[in-house]
């Protein structure tokens, strides 16, 4: 992702405005691997920012989204999650119960959909997902058992 420095000149050069808020949403996202929901974004900003809006949050998002500066997510958490590491192709790892996700980073030599199954569709690229359990939950699942 790019610095914020980057991301309010990007904005200001696509004629967008640029406002304190989102200079503080830029600073939040920055070195996020977690996939940040708008909520917990929002919780980080407001934190500094006590009047900043849910909405703002989810306005600069989404314009971020648009931009191709980060990835809006649906993995099944039950709510859009955003990734900021658009540099790189990647997969995810997703923990059914907590909703933690990860980047994975890995190929999949000769994944393709041959033509005769692509229902018509012009496919240009695919994600994979991998659901279980991370680290902590795993654990405590361990433990429950135990």
């Amino acid at each position: 992702m790019r610095t914020t420095k980057a991301l309010t000149a990007l904005y200001r050069e696509s004629g967008r405005k640029m406002t304190v808020q989102r200079q503080f949403i830029f600073d939040a996202l920055q070195g996020k691997v977690s996939h940040p929901s708008a909520e917990m974004i929002f919780e980080e900003v407001r934190t500094k920012m006590p009047t900043i809006s849910l909405k703002t949050v989810y306005q600069t998002l989404n314009e971020l989204a648009e931009m191709g500066e980060v990835a809006a997510l649906d993995l099944g958490t039950g709510m859009a999650r955003f990734d900021p590491n658009v540099d790189h192709d990647h997969h995810h790892l997703v923990c059914r119960s907590c909703g933690a996700i990860r980047d994975l980073f890995v190929d999949f030599d000769g994944l393709a959909i041959d033509s005769s199954e692509a229902q018509g569709f012009q496919v240009s690229e695919a994600e994979v997902v991998f659901r279980g359990l991370c680290a902590s939950c795993a654990s405590a699942e361990s433990l429950e058992m135990a």
